[in-house]
């Protein structure tokens, strides 16, 4: 017998998941989730967990919930680590009771993990404190849904009326003639302040203020739909002053990253922490030369270099990978003076106890050749270990200023696992708003993968990004002009020139 783990995986937002949901999703065998369950935070799960989709949303039920009472029972009989990730609460309207009663009746072990609920959750992101002592010193979370299921409602809606609470309705999108007719009815005044926050948390987010007696026409006015709270009270008034995540320059914009899985982190990171959605495709991934003999012979005679040249985090690591299993660490290096070529290389550099002895100003070829002129290197020994598809420019400039450049192999980039139809299928919609590239291959193999012809015919208005020159230059020649090119060839600087574009 296994053990089933209902988890709350929160209102959408990554950064408000639990760290026990976390620690618990990472050893999971099999993941059963829901449509609230924001799908990054399946990239957590171990290789060879299983995942099942078990969303509910407007009436179309991928399951039943009898269904899936009975699956969970299923899977923990089969394997040991079932985790039902739900959004919001488990036990906050998620039939997360319901779920545990039948797994006790059937003798599975089971643990909550509560969520943060999204009843919380959302009106804080819209600038709506549930509490205030001047105005609400109490709360009352209802379902949207009692009002259009029974004949008669069980709720007391003249209580709900007359209470001085702040009342969040859940899922009330699609009752929201029925529920505001009835709060009025029963003595709630017209003018009472009401808001509408859909995908709370989220990049996504929107949020409508009105009253009770307009909510539900301004609703179809601005096409608000499901999933969406209904907060009604007067510290709705707040909002004007207290709104502050969707004042996020980036909200609601669209952005598509086409680095490596492993290196979209950083990039989706301070993208979504500008307000961004990103959707991540990557277009390349990062593979080792295995048994890299030619790099083991240089590093062998490394004492014989006078300098060693990083062109990226990936050279660093795979290079000082190499050494290590070579029985040798940093101390090899002692003679040997390091380059790393932009502040990311720098950083992985310093990551081994070394501080580089030059970090060019300007990460292209001219720029570097320039510096380390400067420096003396005629007649001097350099080791690049870099990239099998990188360009020629930097070891030719290095020669023709009197140096002798070894260039090593130590990675190559490969089309990445990235689903070109998600992305085919948002440019089509026009939910593109920037595609982002952070190399000549993040271009080509994009191209590879998604022809130019669906960007020409519906893209537009989605705007392009790259890194630098080498990398625009690339994209010039597949026939697009980038709009965006930083100052500074940085992913820091390149997220604040998309935000600047955003702002204009």
């Amino acid at each position: 017998m296994g053990k089933v783990y209902l988890i709350g995986a929160g209102p959408g937002a990554p950064g408000l998941y639990t760290l026990r949901a976390k620690e618990i999703l990472e050893q999971a065998d099999y993941v059963v989730y829901d449509y609230l369950a924001n799908d990054v935070f399946l990239e957590w799960i171990k290789p060879g967990c299983r995942v099942k989709y078990a969303g509910k949303k407007g009436g179309d039920h991928t399951l039943t919930q009898d269904q899936i009472n009975e699956l969970l029972v299923d899977l923990a009989r089969e394997y040991e680590i079932v985790v039902r990730l739900k959004g919001g609460d488990p036990y906050v309207f998620g039939r997360g009771g319901e779920e545990a009663e039948f797994l006790v009746e059937n003798g599975i072990e089971f643990e909550v993990v509560p969520g943060v609920s999204s009843a919380i959750a959302a009106p804080a992101y819209a600038g709506i404190p549930l509490t205030h002592r001047d105005f609400s010193s109490s709360v009352t979370f209802v379902t949207g849904h009692e009002a259009a299921d029974k004949d008669r409602s069980v709720l007391d809606w003249k209580s709900l009326a007359r209470s001085a609470s702040t009342l969040v309705f859940f899922m009330g999108v699609k009752n929201l003639p029925i529920i505001t007719k009835k709060l009025m009815e029963a003595g709630l005044l017209p003018d009472k302040p009401a808001a509408l926050v859909r995908w709370g948390t989220t990049c996504k987010q929107r949020t409508i203020v009105s009253t009770i007696s307009m909510i539900a026409e301004d609703s179809i006015k601005y096409n608000i739909t499901p999933p969406a709270l209904l907060v009604v009270g007067d510290v709705v008034g707040l909002r004007d002053r207290l709104s502050w995540f969707e004042k996020r320059p980036l909200i609601g914009k669209t952005v598509v990253i086409t680095r490596s899985r492993s290196q979209a982190s950083e990039l989706a990171s301070r993208l979504r922490e500008k307000g961004a959605c990103c959707v991540e495709f990557p277009t390349i991934e990062i593979e080792p030369i295995e048994g890299n003999i030619e790099l083991h012979n240089e590093i062998e005679k490394i004492s014989s270099y006078d300098w060693i040249i990083f062109t990226s985090v990936n050279g660093v690591d795979l290079f000082f990978k190499d050494l290590f299993s070579l029985g040798k660490d940093s101390r090899a290096l002692y003679k040997v003076k390091i380059c790393a070529i932009g502040p990311a290389t720098e950083k992985r550099v310093r990551h081994f106890s070394i501080n580089p002895d030059l970090v060019p100003k300007k990460y292209i070829a001219e720029g570097i050749v320039e510096s380390l002129r400067q420096m003396g290197i005629e007649g001097k020994d350099i080791l690049i270990p870099r990239a099998k598809e990188a360009r020629d420019v930097l070891p030719i400039e290095l020669e023709k200023s009197g140096a002798r450049v070894k260039v090593v192999p130590v990675y190559k980039t490969v089309i990445g696992d990235g689903d070109p139809q998600g992305v085919i299928e948002k440019i089509k919609a026009r939910g593109i708003d920037y595609i982002s590239f952070t190399s000549s291959s993040t271009v080509k193999n994009f191209f590879s993968l998604v022809s130019k012809e669906i960007l020409l015919e519906y893209g537009d208005e989605v705007r392009f990004a790259c890194i630098g020159p080498v990398t625009a230059k690339t994209l010039k020649g597949f026939g697009f002009e980038p709009h965006i090119i930083p100052n500074e060839y940085t992913i820091p600087a390149l997220v604040k020139a998309i935000e600047r574009d955003a702002c204009k």
